[in-house]
């Protein structure tokens, strides 16, 4: 799948992914009403509101962008009917041939790892069937615990030429709190992002591996340096926009290939219509909207890098 991916970012010249985080309130009040008046001011209608929601920025957007990253969470706050919804997203994006990153964060040990990461990214015996759940082509994880934690995604994504993002310097704020902390005199995210590299070697696509790395827009400094420390490892770069990350602080993201590097914008495209400079389409274009966030971010990346 990194192959596919690297092969869509060349062909688009789009090294971006949309992040599908919707809050309820990102939601226009025209599909709201209608999911609401169909299912009621339920989980049921809040979660058919954010799939129609998903829907017309995936039918805007797929013939721009190579990927999609829908974070879980905002799914998870509606119960079961949000991870439907969260199911539909991954099944529509697919049917468009978008890559999808499954931003779930996951990260245990042994079995309760390896049951993650069949749930997401493998297949599930059931009686004499293989049975494939979410399926999403990428899922992001937290190292913390180790290679305990990290392994058995690996090893399920061998089966599935399927791939993850692990957690090396991320973008929020306190980050450092720990990912800083020094070690021997170096900071922790180095260590991280050299173990990610061995990882990678355990699972490698045509030039890139399948096990990238999520490093965060807002430190273009420790970028450059995660970068050489892991040449064949893809990066996901979330901070972008909204989080304050700017395009002329991505270049050391990518390597001189003008690979290497992903990056994530989510609020700033899926609720562009709620941005002045955007606000001409009115909240019953919000779908135009996010395909004119889409492509200026487009264009501010690939001349800034």
């Amino acid at each position: 799948m990194i192959n596919k991916l690297v092969s869509k970012i060349k062909k688009l010249n789009a090294p971006i992914v949309v992040g599908l985080d919707p809050m309820l309130n990102y939601v226009p009040e025209y599909i709201q009403k209608k999911a609401f008046d169909e299912y009621g001011e339920t989980l049921e209608g809040a979660a058919e509101a954010i799939w129609q929601f998903n829907k017309g920025i995936i039918d805007a957007t797929y013939d721009l962008i190579p990927a999609v990253k829908p974070q879980i969470a905002m799914y998870e706050q509606f119960g079961i009917e949000g991870l439907k919804a969260f199911k539909k997203t991954v099944d529509y994006a697919k049917s468009k041939d978008l890559v999808v990153i499954g931003d779930i964060k996951r990260g245990d040990i042994g079995s309760t790892s390896a049951a993650y990461a069949v749930g997401h990214v493998g297949n599930v015996k059931v009686g004499n069937n293989l049975i494939t759940p979410f399926d999403e082509d990428f899922v992001t994880v937290n190292p913390y615990l180790g290679s305990d934690g990290v392994t058995p995604f690996i090893d399920v994504c061998k089966e599935t030429k399927k791939g993850i993002f692990v957690l090396v310097k991320t973008s929020n704020p306190s980050s450092g709190e720990f990912q800083d902390r020094l070690v021997d005199d170096r900071p922790l995210y180095e260590f991280v992002g050299e173990q990610v590299a061995k990882w990678g070697e355990l699972h490698m696509g045509d030039d890139y591996s399948y096990v990238g790395a999520v490093v965060g827009a807002t430190y273009p400094k420790m970028g450059e340096i995660l970068r050489k420390l892991m040449p064949k490892t893809y990066i996901l770069v979330p901070g972008y926009g909204a989080q304050g990350g700017k395009a002329k602080d991505l270049a050391p993201y990518f390597n001189e290939d003008g690979l290497g590097a992903i990056i994530n914008s989510s609020r700033g495209i899926i609720a562009a219509y709620k941005q002045e400079q955007y606000a001409q389409f009115g909240e019953q274009n919000y779908a135009d909207a996010s395909r004119a966030a889409v492509e200026f971010m487009i264009k501010d990346i690939t001349e800034n890098i």
